[in-house]
């Protein structure tokens, strides 16, 4: 018989998975299990079979086993691309502003530990066994946020277009973040409390914002050195004493 609830008395269920938790259990099995085998060698039997539901719940919530694979690109550590492109072009932001709310925004999922790892894993798998997910990932989640950040950079330094070194510190700058997940397990390894925190991992967003106003204003004193020199090569060479003196003469 069914255990019934003290008040109502009527009939207590058991708690079934609804439609939200089993398309979750299916993202996250099928992100552990690409990380570790890779789409190829990964069957979508044996993703509804580890997350214990029927095989036809992945065409139903994902269409088919590439939907789910690229939702395992998109949802798990959560944010958008546009946000960061957004927010390089809100109004009235000062560079600094812009870069701390960018950081922030890209080291967040670093809080959710485990599933980044798996995150991190299956983007390197990718990279060594690209399927065509991987010009997706290069166009929506590489090209636009660069593109913006390029363009920040160059208002912030009154440039009418970015040339190679604008390019080269954006990805200067955007390198400062995505080390961070690189080198995830080096860094717990000698240094754990980097990590450890939610509060140790919004240290990181100050932090690298400092450190990226530091490249801008090494670009931008290079720039300034530059702009001197060709100044003074353009400039026209003083006269002589004694060319002085016959201009001198009536």
């Amino acid at each position: 018989m069914n255990a019934r609830d003290p008040i109502t008395s009527t009939p207590r269920r058991a708690p079934r998975a609804d439609g939200a938790e089993a398309r979750h259990r299916l993202l996250h099995t099928a992100l552990r299990l690409f990380a570790q085998k890779g789409f190829a060698k990964t069957s979508t039997r044996e993703i509804a079979r580890e997350a214990g539901v029927n095989i036809s719940a992945i065409s139903y919530y994902f269409s088919d086993k590439n939907g789910l694979y690229g939702a395992c690109f998109t949802e798990p550590m959560g944010g958008d691309s546009d946000d960061l492109v957004a927010i390089c072009s809100t109004p009235g932001l000062t560079l600094h502003e812009a870069l701390r709310i960018c950081f922030t925004s890209v080291i967040e999922p670093l809080k959710q530990g485990e599933i980044v790892r798996q995150c991190i894993q299956l983007h390197m798998r990718e990279m060594l066994e690209p399927t065509s997910q991987w010009a997706k990932e290069i166009e929506r989640d590489i090209k636009g946020p660069h593109r913006a950040i390029a363009e920040l950079l160059c208002r912030h330094l009154k440039l009418d277009r970015a040339d190679d070194d604008i390019h080269r510190l954006t990805f200067a700058i955007t390198g400062l973040s995505m080390q961070l997940y690189v080198n995830q397990d080096f860094i717990e390894a000698v240094r754990p409390s980097l990590l450890r925190t939610p509060r140790s991992i919004d240290t990181w967003a100050d932090r690298l914002t400092v450190y990226a106003m530091a490249l801008v204003q090494a670009e931008a004193a290079r720039r300034e050195a530059l702009a001197d020199d060709d100044k003074s090569a353009t400039a026209p060479a003083p006269a002589s004493a004694p060319a002085r003196a016959a201009r001198k003469k009536p």
